[in-house]
């Protein structure tokens, strides 16, 4: 594969030096006051870029470790000079609890998260209870969860854990559709799995009225978190089209 070449991405690609000290200021952020979206995991950006072209009246910020490929989403938006959409390389566990002001999101999307096949590196993985803690936070009532992976497993772990929930109310999830063009799926690790016939589980969420300070939820999160295995709060989030992700 060839090395991608050493040009300034910004403002496409960032990385938490760029960012000002505490909560992000959508405003000043992306010149408007449009809706935010964010993608955690964002691997090579084609949501991004598919999103940010169908909906210009919104913005998006998708975060990834893996600073590969957080450069070669960035590549991609960058060429097509798409002035709503960011990619910022870094760790997810990082960016919520500190960037992510309160209720600012109008939507989190979580495709293909990597699902930590041995049993040992299970904490390492993105749906936990902390972090459906901050995704509560962060998004208003009304806003949206969507998470799709191809683990049936995984999917098992991530829906029980959101149904469980005391904000979140689950909703049909939208229906398979066929792809018209090679570029017509939601990720490029979505058309990889369909074009090799394996089924794709998909899910949403949406909040409710609960407020975040309400007593329901601290003691969800308590209860949750005495059930999973010890917290590994800065684990890498890596993308499905990682090497530990065939």
């Amino acid at each position: 594969m060839r090395p991608l070449p050493k040009i300034d991405l910004r403002p496409h690609f960032l990385t938490l030096r760029d960012l000002p000290a505490g909560p992000i200021n959508w405003q000043s952020f992306f010149g408007n006051d449009h809706p935010v979206e964010l993608e955690v995991g964002c691997g090579r950006g084609l949501f991004l870029q598919t999103s940010a072209l169908v909906h210009p009246d919104r913005n998006y910020l998708g975060v990834e470790y893996d600073m590969k490929e957080a450069r070669r989403a960035a590549l991609r938006l960058h060429k097509r000079a798409l002035p709503n959409v960011r990619v910022l390389g870094a760790n997810v566990f990082e960016v919520l609890p500190k960037f992510i002001p309160d209720q600012s999101v109008a939507a989190v999307h979580v495709y293909f998260p990597d699902p930590w096949w041995k049993r040992r590196h299970r904490k390492r993985r993105v749906f936990s209870a902390t972090f459906l803690s901050q995704v509560t936070r962060v998004l208003p009532p009304g806003g949206w969860l969507h998470s799709w992976t191809d683990v049936e497993e995984y999917f098992g772990v991530i829906t029980e854990l959101v149904n469980s929930h005391p904000a979140f109310v689950w909703h049909p999830p939208p229906e398979e559709r066929e792809a018209q063009h090679d570029l017509d799926y939601h990720t490029s690790f979505e058309r990889k799995k369909r074009q090799l016939g394996l089924p794709i589980y998909r899910a949403r969420w949406q909040r409710n009225e609960i407020a975040n300070t309400d007593p329901r939820l601290s003691d969800w999160l308590a209860a949750a978190n005495a059930a999973e295995p010890d917290p590994d709060p800065l684990s890498p989030v890596e993308t499905a089209e990682s090497p530990d992700h065939p």
